[in-house]
């Protein structure tokens, strides 16, 4: 099985990869085919579905980057963890925990909280 922090980090590697052929490539090999992907703002289905939404928030915040926050952990096909979305080198603006569900060490499912969103983002 991979570790939790392999997990969240190619998680994080996938959101800020703005080469979408390569994106591609991270969500075939880290993510199953019938993947799914929800928080508070938005949701997608399958691996077309998350590429287009993680394209999408490229796009709204061009010069943010995600960064894992703390260790992630959790248990069996369960992961946990947080993230900041912001420019390098401040404090992220932007954090949220999220919580995936595996299959066969792939992420199955994503389940994200916004644990800080700034007025008017």
């Amino acid at each position: 099985m991979t570790d939790h922090v392999t997990i969240a980090s190619r998680y994080i590697d996938l959101w800020n990869e703005r080469a979408a052929g390569r994106r591609r490539e991270l969500l075939n090999e880290n993510w199953t085919a019938d993947a799914s992907y929800v928080d508070p703002l938005m949701k997608g289905d399958g691996q077309d579905g998350i590429d287009a939404l993680i394209s999408g928030v490229q796009q709204r915040f061009p010069d943010f980057k995600f960064s894992l926050i703390g260790e992630p952990n959790g248990y069996g096909d369960h992961v946990r963890f947080s993230w900041g979305l912001g420019p390098d080198g401040v404090d992220s603006p932007i954090k949220g925990t999220d919580f995936a569900v595996l299959k066969d060490g792939r992420i199955r499912s994503i389940t994200g909280c916004l644990d800080q969103v700034p007025a008017g983002v």
